[in-house]
């Protein structure tokens, strides 16, 4: 019961220094391992040197 007294007391102090999601709709492109520059999707384009 004290560790989850703890744990509650950590997260709640935690939680002022998070930033929230403000674009939900990207998360899926984080998560597949998008890349992102300044706020703009970076899409990277191969080139196979000869």
């Amino acid at each position: 019961m004290a560790a989850l007294a703890m744990v509650f007391k950590l997260v709640e102090s935690a939680q002022t220094r998070w930033r929230s999601v403000n674009a939900p709709h990207l998360v899926a492109l984080v998560r597949a391992g998008a890349h992102f520059e300044r706020g703009q999707l970076v899409e990277r384009h191969d080139t196979v040197a000869a």
